[in-house]
């Protein structure tokens, strides 16, 4: 007899956990399973991006292309270069946002009279009045600048603004559901750049131009103003001609002093020139000129962490950690810009002012020093001093008249080239109206559409498959239940035959007609029927693993399951035929006295069986039946016995299967399924060793592991596994079956029908 509580080592070591690893198979036939969701969710989405399509306004993108060139504002009066550093980098972001601005935009809105246009395309002109009606005249300044700024806002809608990387060139376009309004203001965004430009960069030089001009308006009436008073000074004291100061120290001082004087008068003019200059020049100019680059680096760095922000939040969401503490250190950057720049530009007004008050004070002291000067020289020779006084002044104020004069023209000729639009941005290619329109696009919603469906189908089919908690395949038996598995019977549509589980669904195609084949055929009789087929060599398999399974003696074999519908009966019924083909005498036992199927199987009468056998109200002999399956025998339950527990556990049957084991060489039971009551822990403790039988896609993880815990605790031998009903996409027995085919196993079995 056995030994309960005896562990196989070769079961043992086909427990052992197999190694996890990722097949891609396994996934596939996921996705096989579920192809009709995938397809269905294909095709929805694909019809949700024909209809976007379809609903979707159109839309035109009208392009127009200039170049910006690194020239620069710097006033004509300054020193700077006209060219900016090559690596001032951020001079195009700063351009870009520019052309981004507000203030363009109401500009275009002013070149373009869009407040006051009937025809502008309502989708982007907020301020357009409506077809039909006369345009609202705003009443106030206030509501004047109110429709600006709605209208230059609603024309930012449509504006994209696209550096051509490695150029200088740039892409300025315009999108609206009317081509032609579209090329017209992409056309007046590029017109309205370049006038931006052209005013900054020649305003100060114009504001300039107006400060000599004033001095040099100031310097010919002090100069005439001098003249005459020499002309009086020379009738009053009869001086015909000049005076020869060279010997006449004190003339010598004030000629000196007067020198100096003028000079500190013209440098004093220099520094308000500058100081004026420097309170209309942009604060960035000045920051930059001032702070020997350490704005253009803090730039270069707040650029740098916008462009890393823009770029990680295609990934992240803003509200993400990380997202947060950037943008948190983009605002205090640009705060401390924008502080450096305000303290800078604040710095050079305040020494520009600081300067022209200490050139006016030592004008002034100058002016004190000649005055006193003069008062000696009177007292020496009055007459003389005055006359060389006079006329030293006169030509000092004539030599800084010319000065000026010079300036003047130099600032008049940068001025007037306003006028000829003289510009470092020109227009490389004017927008054109669109012949069709930038979106919808069919091609990128149909696209799109089958992407996001297939992802949604395949995202579903997955989800369905994890939270599917029944076992689906061999290695998932031998993962969780640390079982060996015996075989796998795959599902019947796999095969393509018609045979069915419990009952029978006809023949195939190729052996319709045959007068030797039977009508219907049944899965539980298949190794009869078709010894050749497929599935027959499946339970073949079945039958070579059991009789291999272990060294000890191996004749009296219950087969049971977790739960009912699981193909035990067909496991049994085949399990008996195949073993009854190697000559050897098997009898089949229906132990499931609940809901008995064998005879159903066998076709046989019901009516005297098992039970009678363990009541003794029949003669041993008398429940014994020939199948039609040669050397296989069949004891069918017979009728349902209102204790079928004790039937099973009691002295008699125990008696009676011992006398099985001496008559016949295999002796395979049909038992109930295991969770449902104790039959089945009571018969596979009077067998050998027991058999589960699971059915792949309705057993779940729980009863499945239930079931072995519970004849584990039994102290029962567990044989293996049977796992009927598999679809095996690509798996292990799908590929024997493709083997077994090319090997002619259905050509042989054609020839043998």
């Amino acid at each position: 007899m056995k030994n309960p509580s005896f562990r196989d080592p070769a079961l043992e070591l086909a427990a052992e956990p197999a190694e996890s690893e990722f097949d891609i198979t396994e996934y596939v036939g996921m996705l096989r399973r579920h192809w009709r969701l995938i397809a269905a969710c294909a095709i929805t989405a694909l019809v949700l991006g024909v209809a976007h399509y379809l609903i979707t306004p159109k839309e035109y993108m009208a392009i127009a292309t200039v170049q910006i060139e690194r020239k620069s504002a710097a006033p004509v009066l300054s020193d700077q270069n006209t060219w900016d550093n090559y690596w001032n980098i951020e001079f195009y972001p700063t351009q870009y946002e520019l052309l981004r601005s507000r203030g363009l935009a109401e500009r275009v809105v002013r070149n373009l009279d869009l407040t006051n246009s009937r025809n502008v395309a309502s989708d982007r002109t907020a301020g357009a009045a409506e077809p039909g009606k006369a345009p609202a005249v705003p009443a106030t300044a206030a509501e004047d600048a109110s429709a600006l700024g709605a209208a230059a806002q609603g024309l930012l809608g449509g504006l994209s603004v696209d550096p051509i990387r490695s150029t200088s060139l740039v892409q300025i376009g315009y999108r609206s559901k009317d081509p032609v309004y579209a090329a017209r203001v992409a056309n007046a965004f590029a017109e309205a750049y370049i006038d931006l430009g052209i005013e900054d960069r020649y305003t100060s030089a114009g504001k300039a131009s107006s400060f000599l001009s004033s001095q040099i308006e100031t310097l010919k009436s002090e100069i005439q103003e001098k003249e005459n008073e020499l002309q009086r000074f020379s009738r009053t004291s009869d001086i015909v001609g000049g005076v020869d100061p060279a010997s006449n120290d004190v003339l010598k001082r004030l000629e000196t002093l007067n020198n100096d004087f003028l000079g500190a008068k013209r440098v004093r003019i220099e520094k308000e020139a500058r100081y004026h200059e420097l309170q209309i020049a942009p604060k960035e100019t000045v920051a930059d000129s001032l702070s020997g680059g350490v704005v253009s680096e803090l730039r270069s760095n707040q650029l740098k962490m916008e462009r890393d922000y823009e770029t990680k939040l295609k990934t992240y969401k803003p509200d993400w950690p990380a997202m947060v503490s950037l943008k948190a250190d983009i605002d205090k950057g640009q705060q401390h810009l924008k502080a450096l720049i305000e303290e800078m530009g604040a710095r050079a007004r305040s020494d520009a002012f600081a300067d022209y008050q200490t050139a006016l004070r030592q004008e002034q002291t100058l002016a004190s020093e000649v005055s006193r000067s003069k008062g000696e020289a009177i007292n020496q020779s009055s007459a003389a001093v005055e006359y060389t006084n006079l006329k030293v002044e006169i030509e000092t104020r004539r030599q800084m008249f010319d000065e000026l004069l010079k300036k003047q023209s130099e600032t008049e000729v940068s001025a007037r080239l306003q006028g000829t639009r003289d510009s470092n941005i020109r227009i490389i290619d004017s927008a054109l109206t669109p012949g069709g329109p930038f979106r919808p696009s069919l091609r990128q919603d149909v696209t799109y559409g089958m992407m996001l469906g297939l992802l949604l189908g395949v995202g579903i089919a997955l989800l369905i498959e994890f939270l599917d908690r029944t076992i689906k395949s061999p290695e998932e038996i031998e993962r969780r239940l640390k079982l060996p598995t015996l075989a796998v019977v795959p599902d019947i549509a796999e095969t393509g035959r018609v045979y069915g589980y419990g009952g029978g669904t006809g023949k195939s195609a190729a052996d319709r007609g045959k007068a030797a084949v039977p009508d219907r055929e049944q899965i539980e009789l298949v190794p009869h029927d078709r010894p050749r087929s497929p599935i027959s060599e499946v339970y073949r398999s079945l039958r070579t693993s059991l009789l291999l399974s272990t060294a000890e003696e191996l004749k009296v074999i219950a087969v049971t399951s977790a739960t009912a519908g699981e193909g035990k009966t067909a496991t049994t019924s085949n399990l008996g035929v195949v073993l009854a083909q190697l000559g050897r005498r098997v009898l089949i036992v229906d132990a499931d006295l609940r809901k008995p199927r064998m005879h159903q199987v066998f076709k046989v009468s019901n009516r005297s069986g098992l039970v009678n056998q363990l009541t003794g109200v029949v003669e041993p002999d008398s429940v014994f039946v020939e199948t039609g399956v040669p050397n296989l025998w069949l004891i069918p339950s017979g009728p349902i016995p209102p204790n079928p527990s004790e039937l099973l556990s009691s002295d008699r049957m125990r008696e009676w299967l011992n006398a099985m084991r001496a008559r016949f060489d295999y002796v395979i039971i049909d038992t109930p399924p295991s969770l449902a009551v104790t039959d089945a822990t009571i018969v596979g403790a009077l067998s050998d060793g027991i058999v589960l039988t699971f059915r792949a896609g309705k057993v779940t993880r729980e009863d499945a592991k239930d079931c072995a815990e519970r004849l584990r605790m039994a102290e029962l031998r567990i044989l293996g596994v049977v796992l009927n009903r598999h679809r095996s996409e690509a798996a292990r027995y799908g590929r024997k079956t493709r083997y077994y085919e090319a090997y002619g196993g259905y050509e042989r079995e054609a020839q043998a029908v």
